[in-house]
């Protein structure tokens, strides 16, 4: 089969490698649909370690091509969408209810959640092998597309969780720090959750006007506008909570700023190099602040959810979909994406 095949920095190449079978407790989907998350980008850019030959990518849909023994209630054929966590369900970690940290079948084990791409073979390919099937085989409703579905393994299962992590209450102010795939997506979280003013900040026009069809009352340039100053003047003290998407010192540190007293910073940035925190910003560690991390949850309840709200019309993912590459196209789409071109927000790429 075809497949995205990690090399080394900056060096990613389309190969033909094994097509995997399932073993017990597993099953392979045929993937009819994928994307390039940022965190591929810090894959490929030597920000973040795998190791060499490793097939990357994680958010897949597919059709389930083969079942291993002990996956009941499926059947081949059927179409699923797979969450780019893929719990055991059976730990610790997952029992307790922090299905990102899976210890798979011990106790917790940090960011265990994440393997496609990172510890085994990923969803930029032909066929991927699903671990713990059972717990994560998602059946996407009928008249749903794949590309109204795919964005929910990761990005908007990330994005929303960091409304609900916060969480966001009905009547809160909340200012979403990027605007990009995953920002959009906490955007329209904080919409879901009931906020009463939703700031959205970048410095991209198409960004800033897509942050406004999902749900941003106010969109703030940072190119020219203090945004700090402003946040705090539109909320009249400081936001109750901030969200910080993008994984720069500089931007949480300024959503740190931007709170009131006993507010929330909700951090889903994946942060390379160290974090300050600077204690005038942080009432020198009296303020009642609270700093929230999560990394999107997983397994195939989680997706159910997701799907619902998606049938039902009350979330649309579909517009951040801006380009559309075939497999063997994919190195050119991580240069667009990865250099922002074209007004590109996510790309979906079909094997």
């Amino acid at each position: 089969m075809k497949a995205t095949v990690f090399h080394g920095t900056n060096d990613i190449r389309v190969e033909e490698v094994d097509r995997p079978h399932a073993g017990v407790g597993e099953a392979v989907i045929r993937v009819t649909l994928t994307t390039i998350c940022g965190t591929d980008l810090h894959i490929v850019r030597g920000e973040y370690p795998v190791k060499p030959g490793l097939v990357i990518g994680h958010e897949p849909v597919g059709v389930i091509d083969e079942l291993g023994p002990g996956v009941i209630g499926y059947e081949v054929g059927e179409r699923v969408l797979v969450g780019a966590i893929t719990p055991c369900g059976q730990c610790r970690a997952c029992l307790s209810g922090h299905l990102s940290q899976c210890g798979h079948g011990e106790g917790y084990e940090a960011i265990g959640g994440w393997r496609f791409g990172n510890t085994i073979n990923g969803a930029q390919a032909e066929y991927l092998l699903v671990p713990s099937a059972q717990a994560n085989l998602a059946k996407i409703p009928d008249g749903l597309t794949d590309e109204q579905v795919v964005l929910l393994s990761d990005i908007a299962s990330t994005g929303i969780s960091g409304a609900e992590a916060a969480p966001v209450r009905i009547g809160d102010t909340v200012v979403v720090f990027a605007q990009g795939p995953i920002g959009l997506c906490a955007t329209a979280g904080a919409r879901l959750m009931g906020a009463s003013l939703i700031i959205g900040v970048d410095s991209d026009e198409t960004r800033l006007a897509m942050a406004r069809r999902m749900g941003a009352d106010v969109v703030l340039d940072y190119r020219s506008v203090d945004v700090v100053a402003e946040v705090r003047r539109l909320t009249g003290g400081g936001a109750d909570v901030a969200i910080e998407a993008l994984g720069t010192p500089q931007t949480f540190e300024n959503a740190l700023r931007c709170l009131r007293p006993a507010g929330t910073l909700l951090s889903l940035g994946v942060y390379s190099g160290k974090l300050q925190v600077p204690y005038d910003a942080f009432s020198a560690g009296l303020g009642d602040h609270r700093i929230v991390t999560t990394l999107c949850p997983g397994g195939k309840e989680r997706m159910r959810r997701l799907l619902n709200l998606v049938q039902s019309g009350r979330f649309d993912p579909t517009p951040i979909i801006t380009h559309r590459f075939s497999l063997e196209e994919i190195p050119q789409a991580y240069q667009l994406f990865g250099n922002r071109s074209d007004g590109v927000l996510k790309v979906a790429i079909k094997p």
